[in-house]
């Protein structure tokens, strides 16, 4: 007997080979898996704050844009005003006699306008500069205005959207994830 009374020595095996070898490939397999697991939680968890970080840069970007267009456009307000200002000073100094009208029948006859651009945008832009430099050569007292225009590329796409590139990387690294773990299960236990 035992110093505490038990005499419960493991009789529970009665085939006379006591315990059986703990498998420690199981265990091998179980904190590889584990590993894995973490890895997967941490690589959603950097998706979605990739996510929620990129959604204020994309919120910034566009504000941008918009406060962009905004100056281009009272740019070209301003230009055009002057415009106007100098054309209205020209015709009021250069006050001509008129002849008295004659009697000319009109015939109106319809003409086909191409417009250049298809994006009225455009063409209202277009047609601001055109008064412009019809303004600069008119007189010689107006102050031309320069209007910056953006030259750079759009950053738009599916790739710049989510990041391709970064998720390419992710891919090759679970593959070579993958593969090690083959191998460690695959090798011989020590």
């Amino acid at each position: 007997m035992s110093m505490y009374g038990d005499d419960n020595n493991m009789d529970s095996f009665d085939d006379g080979e006591g315990a059986p070898p703990e498998e420690s490939n199981n265990r091998t397999f179980l904190f590889i898996a584990g590993g894995l697991g973490i890895l997967v939680l941490i690589g959603l968890c950097a998706v979605v704050g990739y996510f929620f970080l990129n959604r204020g840069t994309a919120q910034q970007t566009e504000l941008t844009a918009q406060a962009n267009a905004t100056s281009q456009q009272a740019t070209i307000a301003v230009g055009l005003t002057r415009n106007a200002q100098s054309q209205a000073e020209t015709q009021a100094a250069a006050v001509t006699a008129t002849l008295l009208p004659t009697n000319t029948p009109v015939i109106a006859q319809a003409t086909a306008t191409v417009s250049p651009t298809s994006n009225p945008a455009t063409a209202t832009v277009g047609a601001a500069f055109t008064q412009i430099a019809a303004a600069s050569t008119a007189s010689t007292q107006t102050t031309l205005t320069v209007i910056a225009t953006s030259t750079a590329l759009p950053n738009t796409g599916f790739a710049d959207d989510i990041g391709l590139p970064g998720m390419f990387a992710m891919a090759f690294a679970f593959v070579i994830v993958i593969f090690l773990v083959r191998k460690l299960r695959a090798a011989p236990a020590r």
